[in-house]
């Protein structure tokens, strides 16, 4: 295969891949109104992306395959290093966002119901007298 037909395919890839580095970038431009696990894997999605953009004009360029080969494999390595590391941040976001509503539900014992209440005991029972009562009355009334 060409130096050019490679880049080609490798540019068309990337306008195509709009759909995931636009939101990357607004992610990482939000800074501290995103978690820190988001602009992680936001970045991670740009550095992959724009490995590959740095592709077309080494490709272009007609540089050997293999400085592409370990420009491509080095721009890997960096992406899926920064996605592992926003994956890790978000599983201990998630611990301490689990954290944080147990501490919201905690509820002291004494005020603890172990039954049904008084009041939902007494709906049940008058719902269950009356309704006898109002169906022998519609079918009386027929």
């Amino acid at each position: 295969m060409s130096h050019a037909a490679a880049a080609l395919g490798v540019a068309v890839l990337c306008a195509s891949g709009c759909v995931w580095y636009v939101p990357a970038i607004v992610d990482v431009r939000a800074g501290a109104d995103r978690p820190g696990s988001r602009r992680l894997a936001a970045t991670a999605c740009l550095t992959g992306w724009g490995t590959a953009a740095l592709l077309v004009p080494l490709l272009l360029a007609a540089a050997p395959w293999a400085l592409t080969a370990a420009v491509a494999a080095a721009g890997a390595a960096l992406t899926g290093a920064q996605a592992v590391r926003g994956r890790i941040r978000h599983n201990l976001e998630q611990r301490e966002e689990a954290r944080r509503w147990s501490a919201l539900r905690h509820v002291p014992h004494a005020a603890t119901r172990t039954g049904p209440s008084r009041t939902a005991a007494a709906w049940t029972l008058a719902g269950i007298a009356l309704i006898p009562g109002l169906a022998t009355a519609l079918l009386l009334v027929r």
